[in-house]
C-alpha cells in the first residue's frame, strides 16, 4: 500500500480525473489527471489522448468518446467501479 506524498499524489488525480464535467476548467483538470496516471503506466497512449481532445471542453464526457472508439478497455473498468483499485495503493498497473 501506498503512504505518505505518493498515495495522496494517487487519491488527489483520482479525484481530479473524476471532476464534474462542465465546471470551469474540468477539462484541464481532467486531462492532467489522465496524464499522471498514463505516466505511472496506468493508461495507453490512445486514452489518454482522449483526455488531450477534451481539455479544452469541460462539458465534454471523455469517457463516452472512449468508449465510442472502443479504446481504454481496462481504464473504463477502472472508472465504473468494476475494477477499481482504493486510490493510493500501488501494483496496479492498468493497460487501458
Amino acid at each position: 500500500m501506498s503512504t505518505g506524498a505518493e498515495g495522496l499524489d494517487v487519491a488527489e488525480n483520482w479525484a481530479l480525473v473524476n471532476t464534474p464535467l462542465g465546471q470551469d476548467w474540468s477539462g484541464r483538470a481532467r486531462y492532467a489527471a489522465a496524464m499522471f496516471f498514463y505516466k505511472r503506466g496506468e493508461m495507453n497512449a490512445e486514452t489518454l489522448e482522449v483526455y488531450r481532445i477534451c481539455a479544452r471542453l469541460d462539458a465534454q464526457d471523455p469517457l463516452a468518446i472512449i468508449r465510442d472508439r472502443g479504446v481504454g478497455k481496462d481504464w473504463l473498468q477502472r472508472v465504473d467501479g468494476s475494477d477499481q483499485p482504493v486510490p493510493g495503493v500501488t501494483g496496479d498497473r492498468q493497460s487501458g
